[in-house]
């Protein structure tokens, strides 16, 4: 089977999309990105591709008639138990390097007392991973790195605190280590196997666990077996340059998201991507073809980044902050989206007593006003309109915009999609597509 690649390597994460010759998107991948920018390619397209084989072996189970009206709850665990394999893979990998890493030469008399407890550790983390992977159960990150560092946290404190090996010195061990393992490209045969354990285990929940195996072993292994040919790549994003391709496989960050936000909106006139690093105000025509842009200058101020500083400044999870601002009651005015002042203010406000929500949905109000401007130097905001990148995904962020869009331009169509973070992808599948296909 021919497939297209779109990667779009951002700042924070790096996206993948898998297309078909008839447009369909059959995965999807993201990934951190990291200062090994090809590795991080090469991640995300590995996701992606694994999530077209769940794609393909979802097409394959209206036929299955074990499943009967069970179809979307198994597939639903399936996925899970795939993420679990996954985990264990990965976690087996971070344990032995973390061990492997306390060598004499580095902790001297303390080697032998820190790899006993890191086994601690990680034997206290597999047995605690099948309840992040249960059905139903939901984690605040699908990324290895930030499972796996939460749940290492929290087991070292608690086992550290019992020895002389201090909870600081487990902390080191760890990110001297995860960096190694979340680098590592795992092998496509092990894939396959991962694949099969999964199934046995989603199986294994049913009353009639026999007959479901044996009606979906085959379907799998023919998915498993089917070959999705890498027939051309695009690149695009932030770390463009240091892909790995040649200049004709590399488009512009303006290019690919305008018409990825077109195929996802074929009525889209404007685009606003607000991502990790950069704000993009695009002015697309009928087919998707840029005809004016502009950009915030260099600095991340308003961007994904600013409110991830604000997040850590007070303790919070990136996702933490939508909701949080949704909760105020009163609108505060905040003066700086500058990161290097924004943490000063932060603190400023909350020692005159005001509220954290109040203080957050300012900040997203903010943010906001900035793309707002960058939107008005571009053209302004024309119907339909068409948001964008990982602060799409923000309701707070959400809310603002469809009001102060409202405000200066007007009743018009606002699209925002739960897989916006992927539009830069999208666009680069497609412009890969259309170097073949014509």
């Amino acid at each position: 089977m021919k497939s297209f690649i779109g990667i779009d390597l951002g700042s924070t994460t790096t996206k993948a999309i898998v297309l078909d010759s008839e447009k369909t998107v059959l995965g999807r991948g993201i990934t951190n990105s990291r200062s090994n920018y090809a590795i991080a390619a090469e991640v995300a397209k590995q996701e992606a591709f694994l999530d077209a084989r769940f794609f393909l072996f979802r097409k394959l189970l209206q036929d299955i008639p074990a499943l009967q009206d069970q179809r979307h709850d198994f597939l639903s665990n399936f996925e899970q138990d795939f993420r679990l394999e996954q985990y264990y893979e990965q976690l087996g990998e971070l344990g032995r390097v973390c061990v492997e890493g306390c060598g004499d030469d580095r902790l001297g008399k303390d080697a032998a007392e820190t790899r006993a407890l890191l086994e601690a550790v990680f034997r206290q983390l597999h047995d605690e991973a099948p309840g992040l992977f249960e059905p139903g159960s939901s984690r605040k990150s699908d990324f290895f790195r930030d499972i796996a560092g939460s749940q290492y946290s929290s087991a070292a404190e608690k086992i550290a605190s019992d020895s002389t090996i201090s909870f600081d010195a487990m902390l080191n061990v760890f990110d001297r280590s995860i960096i190694e393992v979340e680098n590592l490209v795992t092998d496509s045969n092990d894939d396959e196997a991962k694949f099969m354990h999964a199934l046995e285990r989603s199986c294994a929940r049913s009353s009639n666990y026999q007959d479901v195996l044996e009606q979906l072993h085959a379907p799998l292994k023919a998915v498993l077996d089917t070959e999705l040919e890498e027939t051309y790549v695009i690149g695009t994003g932030y770390g463009r340059a240091t892909l790995p391709f040649s200049k004709e496989h590399i488009r512009s960050e303006i290019l690919c998201h305008g018409l990825g936000a077109h195929i996802m909106y074929p009525e889209t006139a404007t685009v606003l991507d607000i991502g990790g690093q950069d704000t993009k105000a695009i002015q697309v025509d009928p087919t998707g073809i840029v005809e004016s842009f502009q950009m915030n200058d260099r600095c991340a101020a308003g961007c994904g980044r600013y409110l991830g500083y604000i997040a850590d400044e007070m303790n919070l999870g990136l996702h933490e902050l939508g909701p949080m601002a949704m909760q105020s009651k009163r609108k505060v005015r905040i003066n700086s989206t500058c990161t290097v002042f924004a943490g000063a203010e932060l603190r400023d406000r909350l020692s005159m007593g005001e509220k954290r929500e109040d203080i957050v949905a300012g900040l997203h109000r903010a943010i906001i006003l900035r793309a707002m401007s960058i939107l008005s130097r571009s053209g302004g905001i024309r119907d339909q309109f068409t948001f964008t990148g990982g602060v799409a995904k923000n309701e707070a962020a959400v809310v603002v915009l469809r009001e102060l869009a409202f405000e200066n331009y007007g009743a018009m169509t606002m699209n925002v999609n739960p897989d916006s973070i992927f539009t830069g992808a999208l666009g680069a599948a497609t412009f890969a597509r259309r170097a073949v296909v014509h």
